[in-house]
């Protein structure tokens, strides 16, 4: 069909159903395939979330998650309304990993809701579509019942490679910092003067803001953004601050 497999990735169930009859090995796992429409598609990753979810960790192919159970199984009359129920904590990854905050999210087979119950959650707008009548009146009945998770906190960490790529020499440029200006360390005991290609200087050291920070603490990188420090009406304000107004403000797109 076109597509390009991105990865596949197994689900091991930790608690699986058994195969009551044992005539074959008891289906311990599922398959999910991630893929873009074609080779060149662009596609969301949230890489740094998933590393934050997975303790600081690359987030691997193989997950180790439990199958839906507890109160999290729909049943009427005592039986389960849908015999495949995904886990919430599935499509939670799932989400999470490739949409973002009022993405839209499109579930052909919606079964029991799982993926527009999430989808509520996270912020996402969703559209499901399902033929069978119990399972749409259920899945709608349990949507209908979801909470949202507040705006507030449902902020993600970025992709370093997703963030605007500002060189310190653009704040000069643009007049958001001029040159001469000093800047200093956050205990105001290291200072530096801002050139007008954004480079600083440093005693005998110039060089860009990275650069002449690692060399003052003798090490191989540091980040100067968080290093150096400008008076913001009698307050140490981090220069990262002086990006942050600028990406704010549209400036860089």
């Amino acid at each position: 069909l076109g597509f390009w497999i991105l990865n596949d990735v197994i689900w091991n169930k930790k608690n699986p159903m058994p195969n009551f009859r044992g005539t074959r090995f008891t289906n311990a796992h599922e398959t999910l395939i991630w893929a873009s429409k074609s080779e060149k598609s662009k596609y969301t990753f949230n890489y740094q979330s998933l590393k934050c979810l997975n303790d600081d960790l690359q987030m691997r192919s193989n997950w180790e998650l439990p199958i839906c159970n507890g109160s999290e199984r729909l049943k009427k009359n005592g039986k389960k309304v849908h015999s495949t129920q995904k886990p919430e904590a599935l499509l939670h990854r799932i989400l999470l990993a490739t949409t973002n905050k009022n993405d839209f999210v499109l579930d052909p087979f919606l079964g029991s809701g799982t993926t527009a119950t999430v989808a509520k959650k996270l912020g996402r707008n969703y559209y499901g579509i399902e033929k069978e009548k119990t399972y749409f009146n259920a899945a709608e009945q349990r949507i209908k019942k979801t909470k949202p998770i507040e705006d507030d906190y449902l902020d993600t960490l970025q992709n370093g490679r997703s963030k605007p790529r500002i060189p310190f020499g653009s704040l000069v440029e643009l007049g958001i910092i001029k040159p001469g200006t000093t800047i200093y360390d956050n205990k105001k005991k290291i200072s530096a003067k801002i050139m007008a290609d954004g480079s600083i200087k440093h005693e005998q050291t110039e060089g860009s803001i990275h650069k002449v920070a690692a060399t003052i603490l003798g090490a191989e990188s540091c980040n100067g953004w968080t290093f150096w420090h400008y008076n913001l009406n009698g307050s140490i304000v981090p220069i990262d601050h002086l990006r942050q107004r600028l990406i704010s403000s549209n400036q860089v797109l």
